[in-house]
């Protein structure tokens, strides 16, 4: 059998019910296209996102209503082709970060981005997938990370962040209320994150963990659009939650690996978790609530905060992070379309992974650039690290004076300091 054919294959075993329906259902509108930044900052029509699902709409046409069959019967129709699908493998890959505000505007509720997963399945056995998310799903396979991050490379910032903190960063310690997953970025271009949560999580009282044998949440699996590869993944995580008995895992600042791992992975692995798993804005929010979670001063300066679309718009994390905000800011202000409607960075779904997709993904940061411009700030929150590279390029690349953080560490710079609890207890005694 040729890739075409386990292509096709793949397209025909991925339409389910939801898919066919969608199909039936689209009124070709055009809506989704003035909700995707690829179509508003190019104004070319190929970036319309009902339009990169054609060749898996043929495909169904064909393969499943009563006019295709006839047409393919009397030969009227023509096949798919592999040439067809090498020259919209960019329209899957390229120009759709799966961030899914395209399926909000959708007059009659498609849910465009489960579409482009789907089609993504497709493409990925007919072996048309970019060479950048190939070779990172190839790494998080064989390596246990994207980026090829090795253990001994976590073992070098695990020993950082305890010399910055003063802190031991718990590894392997089983009946720990938290497992703490991490992803590459965090590991190396955000070492920051590490040390934030051992203060924060210190001074709240919590226990906590790493599993040497579970620290990548970043999943390939879910970009490339390999079911068998995510759920490969996923089942690491949950072998080393499970082997450590913890009672939650907690998803770092990643967009797609929340979704992989909160909304997904029990699924993918065809069985429920003994644990719960929430993200680290939740369980930041959840122990503010509960009072374990003090600060002291605000940021004065202006500040917004970025929504990342698969934890904000596709998660349902919305007020987590603005209640936090507003514990440590008093000139915290939303951009235009804000929340759910938030546009996005233009990197996620695997585009940051694929170099291909540079100069466009550059181009569309106009749309993002807009919403800053509209409220003037001097610095931006967010809470994904793939996000965040995202904007410091976009930012770099269009001459913006804008800083770009985290929110972990933007609440550990507030926690009380030691030394003055330790005079406080002391002057006391």
């Amino acid at each position: 059998m040729t890739s075409l054919e386990n292509g096709i294959n793949a397209f025909v075993e991925q339409i389910d019910t939801p898919i066919a329906s969608f199909f039936n259902s689209c009124v070709h509108c055009g809506m989704c296209a003035d909700a995707c930044l690829f179509y508003t900052e190019t104004g070319d029509p190929k970036y319309t996102p009902i339009h990169k699902l054609e060749p898996m709409r043929r495909v169904w046409k064909r393969n499943f209503t009563f006019w295709g069959k006839l047409a393919a019967m009397l030969g009227l129709s023509k096949p798919v082709t592999d040439a067809e699908l090498e020259e919209w493998e960019p329209l899957i890959y390229d120009s759709c970060t799966l961030c899914g505000r395209c399926s909000m505007v959708c007059p009659v509720g498609n849910d465009i981005t489960y579409m482009i997963r789907k089609a993504r399945e497709g493409m990925v056995a007919a072996g048309h997938a970019p060479d950048g998310l190939k070779g990172a799903t190839v790494r998080a396979v064989e390596i246990g990370s994207p980026m090829g991050v090795t253990w001994k490379t976590v073992q070098a910032q695990i020993k950082h962040a305890e010399q910055d903190t003063g802190l031991t960063i718990p590894v392997d310690v089983e009946n720990a209320e938290y497992m703490v997953l991490m992803s590459s970025m965090e590991v190396v271009n955000f070492p920051e994150y590490m040390g934030a949560i051992a203060r924060i999580f210190d001074q709240a009282g919590v226990s906590w963990t790493l599993c040497s044998d579970a620290i990548e949440a970043t999943n390939s699996g879910i970009q490339i659009g390999s079911s068998d590869i995510a759920a490969q993944l996923v089942q690491r995580i949950v072998d080393g939650a499970e082997k450590l008995k913890v009672k939650t895992v907690i998803s770092p600042e990643c967009g797609h690996a929340y979704t992989a791992i909160r909304w997904e992975g029990a699924n993918l692995i065809g069985r429920p978790y003994s644990f719960k798993v929430l993200h680290i804005l939740e369980v930041l929010d959840e122990l503010r609530e509960q009072g374990r979670l003090q600060t002291e001063g605000m940021e004065t300066a202006k500040l917004t905060f970025h929504d990342p679309c698969q934890l904000v718009r596709r998660g349902g994390v919305v007020e987590e992070p603005r209640r936090l905000l507003n514990m440590v800011a008093s000139n915290f202000v939303e951009m235009p379309d804000a929340g759910v409607w938030n546009w996005c960075c233009g990197g996620g779904g695997g585009v940051s992974a694929n170099e291909r997709a540079d100069e466009l993904r550059l181009k569309v940061f106009s749309r993002k650039k807009a919403q800053l411009d509209a409220v003037g700030v001097e610095t931006l929150v967010t809470a994904c690290s793939n996000c965040r590279i995202m904007l410091e390029d976009g930012a770099e690349a269009n001459n913006m004076d804008l800083q770009i953080v985290g929110m972990a560490e933007t609440i550990a710079a507030h926690l009380p300091t030691k030394t003055s609890t330790t005079a406080t207890e002391e002057s006391s005694s």
